[in-house]
């Protein structure tokens, strides 16, 4: 397996500290980099990465309008933020823009190795600290938003709906694994089938549901 990552920072620094951390594993491949939104869509349309870490700041542009450039001409490729910008509304608005992950510039080898793991697989990955603040942003906003209509009552399973309820309250996968006493994987893969069960394409919508089928309690 080979993850092929294009790093997108206006910082040299920034980019050669990333490629440092990463040049050791032999399953990341890094095809580039770029230090503006158009250097990046120049490069990336010939190199084709599976995943880019990028930057909310660009000289010319920002992150959030990258990725969702990214989402819409590259299904395929993944985008996962790395940025000093923590707030709620970068977080939000990255991951309603298609980011599939959110990682503070501080966060460690071991860390951004496991996230790219992750949403090269398919799966979403933030830092506890992103998500924490992520669930909060997803609540207050689930109450003001009554723009999607999720139709009808699905049935899930009792383990379904327990999983379901835990990450709506705010639990991570890991969290979940160690409360109900199964894996992470096992987590992950009751997660996936939610979302197809539910015809879902986020965790914004995710939350949402949880919240107006009342399986979780605000």
């Amino acid at each position: 397996m080979q993850i092929r990552i294009f790093l997108v920072d206006d910082h040299q620094l920034v980019r050669d500290g990333i490629k440092a951390l990463l040049m050791s594993s032999p399953e990341i491949s890094i095809l580039g980099e770029a230090s503006t939104g158009k250097e990046c869509f120049e490069k990336i349309t010939l190199e084709q990465p599976d995943i880019l870490i990028l930057d909310i700041s660009l000289p010319d542009t920002t992150g959030i309008e990258i990725t969702r450039k990214v989402t819409e001409l590259y299904p395929s490729m993944k985008v996962l933020i790395l940025s000093m910008y923590t707030n709620e509304d970068f977080i939000f608005n990255a991951v309603k823009a298609g980011a599939r992950g959110y990682l503070p510039k501080n966060t460690s080898r071991e860390e951004l190795l496991e996230a790219l793991h992750a949403i090269y697989e398919g799966e979403e990955f933030f830092a506890d600290s992103i998500a924490r603040v992520l669930l909060k942003s997803y609540v207050r906003k689930a109450k003001e938003d009554d723009s999607i209509d999720q139709g009808g009552p699905v049935q899930l399973t009792s383990r379904e709906i327990e999983i379901l309820k835990l990450f709506a309250e705010g639990f991570i996968n890991k969290e979940i694994s160690e409360k109900l006493d199964i894996s992470i994987r096992t987590v992950e893969t009751h997660k996936n089938h939610i979302m197809k069960k539910l015809e879902l394409k986020s965790t914004v919508e995710l939350i949402k549901y949880a919240i107006r089928n009342k399986i979780v309690e605000l």
